[in-house]
């Protein structure tokens, strides 16, 4: 939702923020901070999900517990991201 707030309207690339990012991040090739934030968001997503699961073999109706289990970063693929400082 705060990634559509932000960018609802926008159809150019900020340049000058672009440069500063590049700049940070030696034009990606330093992203490690930005790979731990993404682990750590990936972790409590994962977490989120499999406490849902749980939650549901208390309740009617069934369980949403899946067979696959997802473990962690390798079960998702980053199609896009927004630098929010």
């Amino acid at each position: 939702d705060f990634y559509k707030k932000l960018c609802v309207g926008e159809r150019e690339v900020l340049t000058e923020l672009a440069a500063i990012f590049n700049q940070e991040t030696d034009d990606g090739r330093k992203m490690k901070p930005y790979s731990n934030l993404l682990e750590t968001a990936i972790q409590n997503l994962v977490g989120k999900v499999e406490e849902a699961g749980v939650a549901s073999l208390f309740s009617k109706g069934g369980t949403s517990l899946s067979k696959q289990v997802t473990s962690g970063l390798e079960d998702f693929e980053l199609i896009s991201f927004l630098v929010i400082k």
